[in-house]
């Protein structure tokens, strides 16, 4: 069973973005560009040609700017989650913005990771593959293998049938979390909006077998401090992009 393409993506922009600095320092991570095109750019683009028509985007460090730059985005129904009072995380950024994201599938983005190239396949592959009977988030995960400025030991493994598990006490993992995945808004009723990782709603999931992954079959790049984003534009430069 799978979903039609989900009409709302909750984009997550609220991060401070240190380890960029000192990019960062005047500039919101997302609005940093890679070749020319903005890291916020390199992920609606998808959307958009997926056929998304509403986003969802927290704000809190410098939220003008990113906010002046959703008042130039008129391919989509723009709402704006305001977090200017506390950091929320990944986790505590969707609790508060719950009321706002329907009762349907969503789609939920990091802003500091894109795939290239960047077409719409990957998500449209999400829709194609979620099946809310059986699962209630299903992640686009990536082979640390075919990946730039990920440096870290993997995130999960995954079983034939999507399941996922942490990587744990494991020395590594095979996949890593490409900051995109499709999921039900109700995982999130009931949550406090506190500051909390989604890594709490995704380990009460993974117990019974409800947090699956899909293979990204796209190369990977992860921009998360100044020597990766020269990598990446280093990468897009070489292959076209």
């Amino acid at each position: 069973m799978s979903v039609p393409v989900p009409h709302t993506a909750m984009v997550l922009a609220a991060g401070l973005g240190t380890r960029m600095r000192p990019l960062t320092n005047d500039c919101p991570k997302p609005l940093i560009p890679v070749r020319g095109r903005k890291l916020i750019d390199r992920v609606i683009g998808p959307l958009k040609t997926a056929g998304v028509k509403r986003l969802v985007v927290n704000v809190h460090y410098l939220p003008e700017q990113i906010e002046a730059y959703l008042e130039t985005l008129t391919d989509f129904e723009v709402i704006v989650s305001d977090e200017r009072g506390e950091v929320l995380e990944t986790g505590g950024g969707l609790a508060k913005a719950r009321p706002l994201l329907g009762e349907e599938p969503v789609f939920v983005l990091n802003t500091d990771a894109f795939w290239f190239p960047e077409t719409a396949d990957p998500l449209l592959a999400l829709a194609q593959a979620f099946d809310p009977a059986q699962e209630d988030e299903r992640l686009l995960v990536a082979d640390t293998g075919r990946a730039l400025g990920f440096d870290g030991p993997g995130d999960f493994f995954m079983d034939a049938e999507g399941r996922l598990t942490r990587r744990g006490q494991a020395a590594r993992a095979p996949w890593a979390y490409a900051g995109v995945r499709i999921m039900k808004p109700q995982v999130y009723d009931g949550q406090p909006v506190e500051r909390f990782s989604a890594l709490r709603i995704w380990d009460g999931l993974i117990p019974q077998g409800r947090l699956r992954g899909l293979a990204l079959d796209s190369f990977w790049l992860h921009v998360g401090d100044p020597q990766a984003l020269k990598d990446a534009e280093m990468w897009v430069a070489c292959h076209g992009g």
